[in-house]
């Protein structure tokens, strides 16, 4: 990824919270000099190796899980708020249209995980983290045996230690303050943009979560 310097962020925690909160991940990986993507949601194990390990999920009839055997890269992306960006909200006079946003970039290379235990372990961990009080929560201790054995057996859990991270937060930095404030002023006043709003509480912030 393309990160000029003003809007590099290395903060790993800053970078965990992103995945955590928009963990519907895209899963990139290049074989015969075609890519080929997934969108799943993943879990990250910020604890799990020198730079976290990601978990996940994917169906059987997926074909994409016979690459993972842990010796091919892929890029795992983590897509976090952004919004337009108006030159009429900066005190510049000269200036044109942007976009502001966060994003998130994890390498690394995904192996399959054996064995119907170590796959349920993955599923509760993408429950557990998606089921709130306000979604139900909603518990696999619920399900028949039988059914959830056929579930199981339809997909591949995988998991992917990182090798690196990267983390973009275009947030304009490179701007004055009084146009950044104008930026912030501008992102609040898009008030059916929750999006904007959320992009207006970082660059006030200075933080992801």
């Amino acid at each position: 990824m393309y990160i000029p310097r003003h809007f590099a962020n290395d903060d790993r925690a800053a970078l965990a919270a992103v995945i955590r909160d928009y963990a519907f991940g895209l899963l990139i990986t290049c074989d015969d000099g075609r890519p080929f993507a997934t969108h799943i949601p993943f879990v990250f194990d910020a604890q799990a190796g020198p730079n976290g390990t990601l978990l996940a999920h994917v169906a059987r009839t997926n074909p994409h899980w016979r690459g993972f055997d842990g010796t091919r890269e892929a890029l795992a992306v983590f897509q976090g708020p952004h919004a337009y960006v108006s030159p009429s909200w900066y005190e510049t006079e000269n200036a044109v249209p942007t976009w502001n946003y966060v994003a998130v970039h994890a390498y690394g290379r995904p192996r399959a995980i054996e064995g119907k235990e170590q796959t349920l372990k993955v599923l509760r961990r993408l429950v557990a983290q998606h089921e709130t009080p306000a979604t139900g929560p909603w518990s696999m201790d619920g399900l028949p045996a039988d059914y959830l054995d056929m579930m199981v057996k339809g997909i591949v859990a995988f998991e992917m230690p990182v090798d690196r991270l990267e983390g973009k937060f275009k947030l304009s930095q490179n701007k004055s303050e009084a146009d950044r404030q104008g930026v912030v002023r501008g992102l609040r006043a898009q008030t059916d943009d929750p999006m904007a709003a959320e992009v207006a509480r970082i660059m006030s912030n200075g933080s992801s979560r």
